[in-house]
């Protein structure tokens, strides 16, 4: 059933940014007088196909993997002499320009709108309030404490954990402080805190930003119930299942869900015993946590469950929502700021403080729309609108086969008053082409190595 899941989330989240992205493409096509052949979604057969009567033939095509506009181009076939003045190729070069660049920013649009849709509908949040401060960490040096809700990171302010993660993502390769401003609590001024940190989150995979601080957020005990079990993972070959209480683990009383956690990743192929309550009923049970490798070389244990969700105390919890004008604007400086914050990445991957590791391919994808999808909309809708982001950050990138390729040569045509030769496009396609596959290729085997 999750398979599927992730499947269909897969489907619908590329099939919307494709289509959106294409759509940018034949929209601007069409207000500068191009003949647009073919608007396809996906690659190879079409699985359905409908002509208009323009003459633009709409497809699904059975690989769900991209997409393409096909425009009427002297390059790339004969033109009879009455649409000469249709085809792509006859346009001014800011007209090419536009067309080539719709694409991403339709992407940048659709983000726009999925953040405004959230703001306006409101979501809720829970409070970053520092549950832990490890001992002789950057947090504890700097005098942060326990109870403390935090209200600002660098400077700008934050309301939930997930604006604290984004903020501090940033600052990958940082060496000095980091800047913190927290409160003990609504009543009081926020006081200002200096984080020590060296080469901050070099080359962590993945990046803990909260922990290398040696922050734990703040969270209501969670019993040791589960709440969901993975099929064919370890926990469900024992005869766990959902709703199940866990008591005991080798005759160790368990008083809550930590407790659990911190027995099976320190038993991975070990029998651990346990008493589980289910509906009235106490039983035995046998379970072997299978085993996972850290980057350090470390097995963990792993058994493919999950704790069941509690309700967060009411003074924990925060609805961020806003009116449609405002919403506009908080929409526009969340996309722009993940656009930043992606750009951010690639460059440091480049220069080699983010591992390549990092690197998510379709496997990955489907992964993370699936759980989106079954954690709720709102989640749904913020990956899809990050996912929107990161196509057209990568799409605008100046590499050949790219919209960002085709943009640097009309540029390049602007400034110089002529093409670039055909020679310099052909070589270019060749390196874009090498360059992209390489690219796929190393996200494929990440995406391999997580799975395994």
């Amino acid at each position: 059933m999750g398979l599927i899941q992730n499947v269909l989330a897969v489907i619908v989240v590329l099939g919307l940014l494709i289509t959106f992205h294409e759509f940018g493409h034949y929209w601007v096509a069409r207000r500068c007088g191009v003949k647009v052949l073919r608007f396809s979604v996906g690659f190879g057969k079409p699985l359905w196909s409908r002509v208009d009567r323009h003459g633009t033939e709409f497809a699904v095509a059975a690989i769900p993997l991209g997409g393409y506009v096909k425009m009427l181009d002297e390059r790339e076939a004969p033109v009879p002499d009455e649409l000469r003045d249709q085809a792509f190729n006859r346009k001014t070069v800011w007209q090419r320009i536009a067309i080539v660049a719709a694409g991403p920013l339709a992407n940048f649009l659709l983000a726009i709108v999925a953040y405004w849709a959230l703001f306006v509908a409101g979501t809720t949040t829970v409070a970053p309030v520092v549950g832990d401060v490890a001992a002789d960490s950057p947090a504890d040096r700097s005098g942060l404490r326990s109870g403390q809700e935090i209200v600002s990171v660098q400077g700008d302010s934050v309301r939930s954990w997930d604006d604290i993660n984004l903020r501090l993502v940033a600052s990958i390769g940082a060496s000095g402080e980091l800047s913190l401003e927290a409160r003990d609590d609504a009543a009081d001024d926020a006081r200002e805190y200096r984080l020590p940190v060296e080469n901050y989150l070099v080359r962590q995979d993945p990046p803990q930003p909260l922990a290398t601080l040696g922050i734990t957020p703040w969270q209501p005990p969670f019993p040791a119930v589960l709440g969901q079990v993975i099929e064919g993972e370890a926990a469900a070959r024992a005869g766990l299942q959902a709703g199940d209480r866990i008591l005991v683990v080798n005759d160790m009383p368990v008083d809550d869900w930590m407790d659990f956690v911190t027995l099976v990743r320190a038993s991975p192929g070990d029998t651990l015993s346990l008493e589980v309550a289910r509906d009235g009923e106490q039983l035995d049970l046998a379970l072997v946590p299978g085993e996972r490798e850290l980057e350090a070389g470390v097995a963990i244990g792993y058994v493919g469950a999950g704790v069941e969700a509690v309700e967060w105390p009411e003074e924990y919890r925060r609805e961020i929502r806003y009116g449609p004008v405002a919403a506009l604007g908080q929409a526009v400086g969340r996309t722009s700021d993940m656009t930043l914050l992606t750009l951010g990445a690639i460059r440091k991957m480049l220069v080699g403080l983010i591992s390549p590791s990092n690197l998510s391919g379709p496997i990955t994808i489907a992964q993370v729309a699936g759980d989106t999808a079954r954690t709720g909309l709102e989640s749904f809708i913020s990956f899809l609108a990050y996912l929107s982001i990161s196509l057209a950050v990568l799409n605008l990138l100046p590499i050949p086969v790219l919209d960002g390729g085709h943009l640097l040569y009309y540029f390049v045509e602007a400034v110089r008053g002529r093409p670039v030769s055909e020679r310099t496009q052909a070589l270019g396609l060749r390196i874009g082409l090498a360059m992209i596959a390489t690219l796929m290729l190393m996200a494929l085997y990440f995406d391999l190595m997580r799975l395994w």
